[in-house]
C-alpha cells in the first residue's frame, strides 16, 4: 500500500513539474499572460473562417480544433524560453516540414500524421519581438498542407483570425446592446 501511494505521489509530482509538452498545456499556461491574444475557434465559427479563401474553406472544413495565440517575446531570454517550449511540444511526435532559423528568430511548420492523413498542424513564428502559433487538429490532405505552407497561407490565416475576432467597440458583445453605448433613437 505504501509503495502504491508513493508511486501515485511520484506521478503527480512529475506531471506537475513537467515541461510544456502539449498545445493544451502551452495554451492554458500562457492565455492569461500580459499582452497575449488567444483565440480558440468554436466549431460553429469554423465555417466563417472558411470564407477567407477557397483553400481555407477546404482546410477548415476538416478541422475539429483551431487555435491561434500571439504573445510578446521582447527579450532574448523570453524568446529562447518560448522556442524551447515549442521544441518540446513538437519533439519526437511531430514531423518538421519547414524550419527557418535566424539567430533566435524561428519560423517552423510541423505536422503529425496517421497513415496518409495529416492529423495536426502546428505553425510557430517568433521574430524576437512577438511570437505566435497556429494549431489545427482534424483530417487534412498532405498535398494541400504542403501547398499552403509554400504559399504562406498559414501566416495569412493567423492574421485573418485576429481580424475576425477584433471588434471596433470592445464594450459590447455582438448582438447585445450595452446601455452605456446605445444611441438615442
Amino acid at each position: 500500500m505504501i509503495k502504491r501511494t508513493l508511486f501515485i505521489i511520484s506521478l503527480f509530482m512529475l506531471s506537475s513539474c513537467a515541461s510544456y509538452n502539449s498545445i493544451d498545456s502551452f495554451y492554458d499556461a500562457h492565455k492569461n499572460d500580459n499582452q497575449v491574444t488567444a483565440v480558440r475557434v468554436p466549431q460553429f465559427m469554423l465555417s466563417m473562417i472558411g470564407n477567407i479563401s477557397p483553400e481555407m474553406k477546404s482546410l477548415v472544413g476538416n478541422t475539429r480544433d483551431l487555435r491561434y495565440m500571439q504573445f510578446p517575446s521582447a527579450t532574448p531570454a523570453r524568446t529562447e524560453f518560448l522556442n524551447k517550449q515549442m521544441n518540446s511540444i513538437t519533439g519526437n511526435s511531430f514531423i518538421e516540414v519547414f524550419r527557418k532559423n535566424d539567430e533566435l528568430k524561428r519560423n517552423v511548420i510541423s505536422i503529425r500524421e496517421k497513415k496518409s492523413t495529416v492529423k495536426e498542424i502546428l505553425v510557430y513564428n517568433n521574430n524576437n519581438a512577438n511570437g505566435s502559433f497556429l494549431y489545427f487538429n482534424g483530417n487534412f490532405d498532405p498535398e494541400k498542407v504542403r501547398k499552403m505552407a509554400q504559399n504562406e497561407d498559414f501566416q495569412k490565416l493567423g492574421e485573418n483570425l485576429v481580424n475576425q475576432f477584433n471588434f471596433k467597440n470592445t464594450t459590447t458583445t455582438p448582438g447585445i446592446i450595452n446601455e452605456d453605448t446605445k444611441d438615442n433613437n
